[in-house]
């Protein structure tokens, strides 16, 4: 199968029929110019179709609950007292309001879809979740804070085989969070916004999970506030979706857990994937792993080694400045180092001139000699 975003020569043919273009086909074939794109297995296919039924619950839902919330909007209705209006007291206080006939039946309508695509939605996260137990990648993967089975799922159904793929700037150019790059002649390159080349779906995950590991304590979090001093936190958050990515490269390739994970937050995780996938709940003595993480203790000694990693990071790039690109004449600098100022630049050159000399900082200054007066002639 050919790369549509490749073959560019058929969609800006002047000439465009089938015969055109399958003779051009053939031509780019038979010169081994035809770029080609790799495809899935049936076991991927039929993941990412669940991963994108998944996806489309979720905005049904959310659909159907804003419309719920227009209705009480349009009517001048005061705030749901309770923290989830689609929960058991939530509804029963919606069916206390005073409402017009027409508008009731509208949201009785609209709570019946809500609970017809909830109840979907438990279908197709109970297949995702026996899928997540099984995979080992999967598995992995939701050790990073932040990243959950919707997420990790996600990942693993759009990269499919990660071996395919020789650096994570390879992984990050195919999702599409990679910057655009303009260079021409001897000027140094422009980055731009990202390509949002790939699926769509992936990189909103991704920026997902970047909201959630950008506040938990560790080298992402000190990441994304340096990043957010000087690009904003918009920018900040699509970087730190990019660094997840890399990690996940990482973990990947290296066949080992995020380093800085949290284990009751782990266990957490993985007790839930087993609820969603129809285990029995345990309920009594003795507890659970998963216990652990009902514990205060358990969290805030967690979070104090995230916070010392992060002041680990904060110490290792307290020095780094950003650079501009290089000129063509100028080579970019390999390092990241601070700006000489103008006292390293005289000290250097007083160090290096020749024969141990100041280089000319130890001649005496020039005085300017003075100026003769103006004689100013009168004219008899």
């Amino acid at each position: 199968m050919s790369n549509p975003f490749k073959t560019r020569v058929i969609a800006e043919a002047k000439i465009k029929t089938d015969k055109v273009d399958a003779r051009v086909l053939a031509e780019l074939l038979a010169a081994e110019y035809l770029p080609s794109v790799w495809q899935a297995d049936d076991a991927t296919k039929a993941l990412r179709r669940q991963v994108g039924q998944h996806l489309a619950l979720v905005r049904q839902r959310t659909r159907v609950k804003n419309q719920v919330q227009a209705i009480l909007a349009r009517n001048l209705l005061p705030r749901c007292p309770f923290a989830d209006l689609f929960g058991i007291n939530g509804r029963r206080w919606l069916a206390d309001q005073d409402l017009p006939a027409d508008e009731r039946r509208t949201v009785r309508s609209l709570l019946r879809q809500l609970d017809f695509a909830g109840e979907e939605l438990k279908l197709v996260d109970a297949e995702l979740a026996r899928f997540a137990l099984d995979d080992v990648n999967t598995r992995r993967l939701m050790t990073i804070p932040g990243v959950d089975m919707a997420v990790a799922v996600a990942i693993v159904a759009t990269v499919g085989d990660f071996s395919r793929f020789e650096s994570p700037a390879k992984l990050v150019s195919y999702v599409g969070l990679n910057p655009s790059v303009r260079q021409s002649g001897g000027l140094p390159a422009t980055h731009g916004r990202i390509s949002k080349q790939g699926r769509a779906w992936a990189r909103g995950m991704l920026v997902e999970a970047a909201h959630a590991a950008s506040h938990t304590p560790g080298p992402l979090h000190g990441f994304f506030e340096r990043t957010k001093a000087r690009r904003g936190w918009q920018i900040a958050t699509v970087a730190v979706a990019r660094k997840l990515l890399v990690i996940c490269w990482h973990m990947i390739h290296d066949q080992r857990d995020y380093a800085y994970a949290r284990p009751s937050l782990v266990a957490k995780k993985t007790r839930a994937l087993e609820l969603r996938a129809g285990a029995p709940p345990h309920r009594g003595r003795p507890a659970g792993p998963a216990a652990a993480y009902n514990l205060r203790t358990v969290r805030d000694r967690e979070r104090a080694l995230g916070q010392q990693a992060e002041a680990a990071y904060n110490h290792l790039t307290r020095n780094w400045q950003q650079t501009r690109p290089a000129g063509p004449s100028q080579p970019a600098s390999p390092n990241r180092a601070r700006p000489t100022s103008v006292t390293t630049a005289t000290a250097r050159a007083i160090k290096t001139s020749p024969a141990g000399g100041s280089a000319g900082l130890d001649r005496p200054p020039r005085v300017p000699a003075p100026r003769k007066p103006r004689v100013t002639r009168l004219n008899a």
